[in-house]
């Protein structure tokens, strides 16, 4: 993950490392094409729109969505996730600018779509969970 995070609130470094860790950890279980592991990152009560449009509401729609889409149209698919931006919404609520390379298995950039992805992730009681989520395909940015 990029180092250039831009912080806008009171984001403690203990907070920072745990947000930063479920998108750490998302971007490990869709590399790894796992749903389950997927899914754990979102919150059971989630709501989830993928870069399509789908409105995914809970972590087991999540998981049941991801599972056939990971062996079909993203099965050979791999990304990279940089935090870009990290802002304090409240107490234990933070929202999370993301932005999406593709890359092939072994991390490195190739062609493709790339995304942008807002998260609002959460302190909950089994831990930080993603509550709330937009993923939108764009363009990939312009070289130079």
């Amino acid at each position: 993950m990029t180092s250039e995070i831009l912080v806008v609130g009171a984001v403690s470094a203990e907070t920072r490392a745990a947000v930063t860790g479920v998108v750490k950890d998302l971007e490990k279980a869709f590399n790894a094409h796992d749903p389950v592991a997927l899914s754990e990152q979102f919150a059971d009560e989630a709501s989830w729109t993928n870069a399509v449009g789908t409105r995914l509401d809970g972590r087991a729609a999540i998981a049941e969505f991801s599972g056939p889409a990971m062996k079909g149209f993203l099965r050979d698919s791999y990304a990279r996730y940089d935090v870009v931006k990290l802002l304090e919404i409240a107490p234990d609520v933070i929202g999370v600018n993301v932005r999406q390379t593709p890359t092939d298995a072994s991390g490195n950039p190739v062609e493709g779509p790339h995304g942008v992805t807002t998260y609002v992730i959460a302190r909950r009681r089994d831990g930080w969970k993603i509550v709330v989520g937009q993923n939108s395909a764009v363009d990939a940015p312009a070289v130079g």
